[in-house]
């Protein structure tokens, strides 16, 4: 059976190992932060191509990080990642510059932009920056609009700002934390606001549409003026039958990023349908909101990815 290294036991592991078992891959969790991990001097660590006997040996003669076939995928965090990505040695669903690349908001949406696909008005501001450069940067939108920081994930820091001094007051803020050293990406996106968009999260496997969800706050958080569709934050997915150009759109943008598993943010608003973000790390839902042949052809994938090793 082919062992799939994944380094998160949240949702989407506990979602995935029996329909992933079926089809002949055993997850199992390789836990990548929150924990120790030698880096080097240890004398009791196993060669790159550990001998195993007709079962592969046992859990214990194999190491921790010994034995997987693929990894699923790149860890979140990349400065522990670059540790377990060395110990495990395997290829992964996702690499490392997949996980970069759909991180890098504005980045991804350039790339978008470039290829003629729809995406919101958006300006990268890069930090530290003159008042006089925000300002004449929001010149370009009408209020309210949306401020978010470039690679924060989760819907982290995204706020909206209704005039000039609130956009600044936002900055402000942002100032604040940027002053840590340890602070990576100190960009900031002002983009505009897209009022009672419909916000759906699709994924795309091996260039495939395979299902969608659509993300929709309870009512009495509506009424609150709350409006960051974020399941982290509250919101409910709920399965969804995208139509075809909203499955066409996704599956271009995964084309043009070239990333094999990627969920598509889209939102929908008086007839406009644009990609305002991606996720190389996308959360597995339910099996019932996606395609009746998504774990087919995410196996397939995961045994693609596997036969490069």
């Amino acid at each position: 059976m082919l062992r799939l290294a994944m380094t998160t036991d949240a949702e989407t592991f506990e979602r995935v190992r029996e329909p992933l078992a079926d089809r002949g891959i055993a997850v199992e969790h390789v836990q990548a932060k929150e924990r120790s991990l030698r880096v080097s001097g240890s004398e009791d660590r196993e060669p790159a191509d550990p001998p195993t006997g007709a079962d592969g040996g046992s859990a214990a003669e194999r190491g921790e990080f010994a034995g997987f076939d693929a990894g699923f995928v790149y860890p979140s965090r990349l400065m522990e990642g670059a540790v377990v990505d060395a110990r495990l040695s395997v290829p992964w669903v996702n690499d490392r510059e997949a996980v970069l690349t759909s991180r890098n908001k504005a980045g991804v949406l350039a790339a978008l932009d470039d290829a003629g696909l729809p995406t919101p008005r958006t300006t990268l501001v890069s930090n530290p920056v003159d008042e006089a450069v925000v300002t004449e940067a929001a010149a370009d939108f009408s209020y309210p609009v949306v401020v978010k920081p470039n690679s924060a994930t989760r819907g982290v820091g995204v706020a909206t700002a209704t005039d000039l001094d609130s956009l600044l007051g936002v900055v402000d803020y942002l100032n604040l934390v940027h002053d840590y050293r340890a602070t990576g990406d100190k960009s900031y996106l002002l983009q505009e606001f897209l009022p009672d968009a419909r916000d759906y999260r699709a994924m795309v496997v091996d260039g495939a549409y395979v299902g969608a969800v659509e993300r929709k706050l309870p009512a009495d958080a509506l009424a609150e003026g709350r409006w960051k569709h974020n399941v982290h934050r509250g919101a409910e997915a709920t399965g969804i039958d995208l139509p075809d150009r909203a499955r066409e759109l996704a599956e271009r943008t995964a084309a043009v990023l070239g990333i094999d598993y990627l969920g598509v943010d889209l939102l929908e608003t008086d007839g406009r349908l644009v990609v305002n973000e991606t996720n190389a790390r996308p959360t597995v839902d339910a099996a019932t909101k996606y395609e009746s042949d998504f774990y087919d052809r995410l196996a397939g994938l995961i045994e693609r990815t596997a036969a490069e090793n």
